[in-house]
């Protein structure tokens, strides 16, 4: 079963059980994704692919989280607390994204891989540890990770 096919599911095991606001975020990602498709038409493409809606889905979080920083800032924890229940259901549709020991590990071989020695082979290394690990890299932790490891 696709990524697609699994939100899908999800929409209509949530309607079934009667679950408002699973149903609701699980629409908006629908709707999201919906709205990708239709971004990438002029490059030929009719259905973006699950790298894609990885990333869709990672902006959404990101944006969710931004969110949630300036409602706690403005005292609104009850609308916080709806983002970061929309976050969690986001969640459960992302890979387990690699962390500690194993993304030291994959930074380690992709600098090797490329013999990167400097900050400049930055770029290098992120494209390796992408072409290997694709959705299963937060690219916000790698790229800190990395410029960390180089200089």
């Amino acid at each position: 079963m696709n990524l697609r096919e699994t939100i899908t599911a999800a929409v209509k095991t949530a309607m079934l059980a009667r679950d408002a606001e699973r149903t609701s975020t699980l629409r908006l990602i629908q709707a999201k994704l919906k709205d990708t498709d239709i971004a990438a038409r002029p490059k030929g493409v009719t259905a973006v692919p699950d790298d894609e809606i990885f990333a869709m889905l990672r902006s959404m979080i990101k944006s969710r989280r931004d969110s949630v920083t300036l409602f706690r800032q403005g005292h609104r924890e009850e609308l916080a607390a709806k983002e970061e229940a929309e976050i969690a259901v986001i969640e459960e549709f992302l890979p387990q994204t690699l962390s500690g020991v194993a993304l030291d590990a994959a930074i380690d071989a992709a600098i090797a891989e490329t013999n990167a020695a400097s900050p400049k082979d930055m770029g290098k290394v992120i494209g390796a540890l992408k072409a290997k690990h694709g959705a299963a890299l937060d690219m916000g932790v790698v790229s800190v990770a990395v410029k960390a490891k180089l200089g």
